[in-house]
């Protein structure tokens, strides 16, 4: 077929694109807020047109003057309103996604699939978004500019990624890629280079208190160091790694210790957790490459989901 030309809205550091990139997707146009984030995206897609800007003030003509024809959109807007893991959400269901900003982002990409028309899009985020009342909130809003939609729940551990995430990829189309065997954190964190060597970019050790380090110490597989109270309960942070299990769920704000070594993961470690290739450079502060990290979807889930946007595309020629 292949040259499908793809837009990428909310696109953080990249990890969406990539999967579809790999896949075959021309990732024609970009569109992210953060500054880092989107550097990491231009540096690591040199063809793609990288739009640091924000969503609300973008419309289809923005877009549609780097590529006409844009057949699939993906994106994840900000997930923090939904999540169970922030400890501010608001209560009401119908409040996240209608008067939270953040939450309104959501309905952004909305309006843009609808200005946009594409053949396919893919939208992901955190389960709730299944869930009612939202689930019947975002069949209207999708109904309004066009579309069905599916709700794709998909956990990264069955497609190669080597860390537990359980996401939603809302869809005009019904996703089921095939699994693969689970990796686990020994196969994704053999054969690399001491931290701190200079060999690999992203992999240096982050610098942690005597009093951190010597609690680290004394951490047991898959003992915490802290836990904090999200909306949904509480969840554990410093989280000493199995050699021969996946990864807990990687997040923008979370920190894993290795499984043996007395030191949290570097940023070049934490990506392999998310299926991410060495070759992939992260910019900025460090904080922020692990919140690019943390906040992206695994490249290899996402060429699974890519791959059956491909099948589809195909039957339709």
């Amino acid at each position: 077929m292949y040259n499908v030309n793809t837009v990428d809205i909310f696109s953080g550091g990249g990890g969406f694109g990539l999967g579809f990139a790999t896949a075959g997707f021309k990732i024609r146009v970009a569109v992210e807020i953060d500054r880092d984030a989107a550097r990491t995206y231009s540096a690591n897609h040199r063809e793609t047109v990288v739009l640091q800007e924000d969503v609300r003030n973008i419309d289809h003509r923005d877009l549609e003057k780097y590529v006409g024809g844009i057949q699939v959109v993906i994106g994840s807007p900000p997930c923090e309103p939904f999540t169970a893991a922030n400890p501010n959400r608001l209560e009401d269901p119908a409040d996240r996604l209608y008067v939270d900003p953040a939450g309104q982002l959501t309905l952004e990409f909305i309006r843009l699939v609808g200005e946009l028309g594409p053949e396919v899009f893919v939208m992901e985020n955190v389960v709730a978004l299944a869930e009612e009342p939202l689930r019947t909130y975002l069949e209207r809003e999708f109904r309004r500019v066009g579309y069905e939609v599916y709700f794709n729940i998909l956990n990264a551990e069955d497609f190669g990624v080597p860390s537990r995430r359980r996401r939603v990829f809302v869809s005009n189309i019904e996703i089921k890629p095939p699994r693969s065997r689970r990796v686990t954190v020994r196969e994704a964190l053999a054969n690399l280079p001491p931290p701190d060597s200079g060999v690999l970019p992203n992999h240096e050790t982050a610098t942690l208190s005597p009093k951190k380090l010597e609690k680290i110490s004394k951490l047991r597989p898959g003992e915490a160091l802290m836990r904090y109270r999200g909306a949904g309960g509480f969840y554990e942070n410093y989280i000493r790694l199995t050699w021969d299990d996946v990864a807990p769920t990687v997040m923008g704000s979370r920190r894993f210790v290795h499984p043996e070594e007395h030191r949290v993961l570097t940023v070049r470690e934490q990506a392999r957790l998310m299926g991410y290739p060495d070759s992939y450079v992260f910019y900025g502060a460090k904080d922020s490459q692990y919140n690019q990290v943390g906040e992206s979807v695994p490249p290899p889930l996402a060429y699974a989901i890519a791959v059956e946007v491909k099948k589809y595309l195909e039957r339709r020629v």
